[in-house]
């Protein structure tokens, strides 16, 4: 059962720490925030707390991203006083970067020791033997396959393309309901034990975590609506892929599910989301049901704000999620090397605007499939189509 020990007060994070991106939505929470059993909804309501306080920092750290908005005037989605607090705002230190040849890894892995300071205590480096505590050697582990799928794949070394460390804290808080990357390193929370299980336990969460440093590091997509719910894919694109990876799994051999073990057995699902048929990963009494549209037909148009997720980023993001299931079932084969390869080259490709929306990262894949394998190649054919199922329509090119 969750401890009904007090948890220390948060210490505030650096303004570099601000852009955490977290794998349970805060609409899940806020449903465990309801719940008729108080240590539930004590840890619920301190794990939106946390997650709460650097959502308008998120965006303001995008702003610093050197991508510029499509829109020529500037304006983008956001707002101008976040823009001008984003220029004004002190950078503060940087993560250290370690360059390696030949390329490997270089992991860190921090116990938290059930309070909120990060990093915490190293207990495990790179090369280090495995520990008595499963939490890290889950984290090492999945850092390591992630890391793997970049450099096997992609011959990128790590997120950045430049051999930056991979850090991770695990038993971060008490019973914490989430897992997050926050623009620097991995945090990990243990769960509460009645509906959420460790969060170290998922791999493909583990590799969505990561993969937001990958987009933070590239594309640098607004986590506001369109481009908010892209983020959000491209994490779950990349996580899958990771799992995919270390299993040895075609497309089509895939499960395809995101968060897939996260659940205790009182809940009613069987993950977070599912890109093979979003809308149907669970369905509890408690948790609700999986509000993930799988075409733009049920596209959820909500506020861009903190309350809406953003604008529904872990909602609609179940429409380019599904865009790739099927991209990549039909290409067939090991996916990093068909659809994952084009929505990394899309990804990485000069000129992705920050505010890119769903028509323009579609034409991006399409026009990346086509310079890859050719135009009438069955990837470009299959990316084409996939778009086309779940109903959106690639931006013109001049867009």
């Amino acid at each position: 059962m969750p401890s009904t020990s007090p948890s220390p007060t948060p210490t505030p994070a650096p303004a570099y720490l601000a852009q955490r991106c977290m794998i349970v939505p805060p609409y899940l929470l806020r449903r465990l925030a309801a719940d008729a059993d108080p240590q539930v909804a004590d840890v619920a309501q301190r794990t939106l707390a946390h997650d709460g306080t650097v959502r308008e920092r998120r965006v303001v750290l995008a702003e610093r991203s050197q991508r510029r908005p499509r829109a020529a005037d500037g304006a983008g989605l956001v707002p101008p006083d976040l823009r001008e607090r984003a220029r004004a705002l002190d950078t503060g230190r940087r993560p250290q970067v370690t360059v390696t040849l030949p390329a490997a890894p270089h992991r860190e892995i921090h116990d938290a020791g059930h309070g909120t300071r990060l990093p915490g205590i190293l207990v495990r480096a790179e090369g280090d033997d495995a520990v008595s505590d499963v939490s890290v050697n889950e984290a090492y582990d999945g850092l390591g396959a992630t890391w793997r799928l970049l450099w096997e794949a992609y011959e990128r070394d790590s997120l950045d393309g430049k051999g930056l460390s991979l850090v991770a804290t695990v038993h971060f808080d008490r019973d914490y309901d989430n897992a997050f990357w926050d623009g620097a390193q991995m945090v990990f929370g243990d769960g509460d034990g009645v509906y959420f299980d460790s969060f170290t336990s998922s791999l493909d969460v583990i590799g969505h975590e990561l993969a937001h440093g990958l987009t933070q590091y590239t594309a640098g997509l607004t986590y506001v609506a369109q481009s908010g719910a892209l983020n959000e894919s491209v994490s779950d694109v990349f996580g899958s892929m990771v799992k995919q990876l270390s299993l040895g799994q075609s497309a089509t051999e895939a499960d395809w599910l995101i968060g897939e073990g996260l659940f205790t057995e009182r809940v009613k699902g069987v993950a977070l989301r599912s890109m093979k048929a979003p809308g149907t990963a669970y369905d509890d009494p408690v948790l609700g049901r999986d509000p993930q549209p799988a075409t733009m037909d049920d596209y959820v148009d909500l506020p861009h704000d903190g309350d809406n997720d953003n604008g529904g980023v872990h909602t609609n993001s179940g429409i380019p999620n599904h865009a790739f299931y099927l991209a990549a079932t039909t290409i067939g084969g090991p996916t990093w090397q068909g659809a994952g390869r084009v929505w990394f080259d899309a990804l990485t490709s000069k000129g992705v605007p920050k505010d890119c929306d769903f028509a323009t990262f579609a034409a991006r894949t399409i026009a990346a499939a086509t310079k890859r394998f050719g135009a009438k190649s069955a990837q470009a054919t299959a990316v084409r189509a996939a778009w086309e199922q779940v109903k959106v329509t690639p931006a013109r090119p001049d867009r």
